[in-house]
């Protein structure tokens, strides 16, 4: 019983290690495209969809089944229809909630 509780706490603590991993790195993509600016802007919308998907998770709030049907629902409302800003910022979500379920797995 305590092995399996303790290989419960490493995957917890792996996946929001995980998580505060990604985030630095979305907050320092966010941080230059934005000092950066014109097209960068775009990079900017993708990566600033992200961080409070990262900080839930860090904060073990990241509610695996409501992100799995936010996932879906992202999914099916991506469109060639979309402005490159919309476009950017869904496509960040769609990417952040699917690498946080997979790393969850």
């Amino acid at each position: 019983m305590i092995k399996l509780l303790n290989l419960l706490t490493e995957a917890k603590e792996s996946f929001e290690t995980f998580a505060k991993n990604r985030l630095a790195g979305a907050e320092k993509i966010i941080a230059n495209a934005k000092k950066k600016g014109g097209d960068a802007l775009l990079t900017y919308t993708h990566f600033n969809i992200k961080p409070s998907y990262y900080k839930k998770a860090i904060n073990g709030k990241f509610d695996k089944e409501a992100a799995k049907k936010e996932f879906e629902q992202t999914y099916k409302k991506i469109s060639l229809n979309m402005t490159q800003t919309e476009f950017q910022r869904e496509v960040g979500r769609l990417e952040v909630l699917g690498e946080l379920l997979i790393r969850e797995k």
